[in-house]
C-alpha cells in the first residue's frame, strides 16, 4: 500500500520523464535514419548549391 503512495506522488513526473526519453529516442533514430540515407545536417549532399569549405 505504501509504494502505491509514492507512485501516485510522483506519477506526473515519471509520465513526463518517459514522454522526454520517448521524444530523444525518436529524435536520434531519426538523426541514425538520416545518416544512412546519407543526409546531415553537415551535408545534404548537393554539390551545386554547397558554399562550404571545397
Amino acid at each position: 500500500m505504501k509504494g502505491w503512495i509514492i507512485m501516485e506522488k510522483y506519477i506526473g513526473t515519471i509520465i513526463v520523464a518517459a514522454i522526454i526519453i520517448i521524444v530523444c529516442v525518436l529524435a536520434i533514430r531519426s538523426m541514425i535514419k538520416d545518416k544512412k540515407s546519407g543526409k546531415s545536417v553537415q551535408c545534404g549532399g548537393n554539390c551545386n548549391n554547397c558554399h562550404g569549405c571545397h
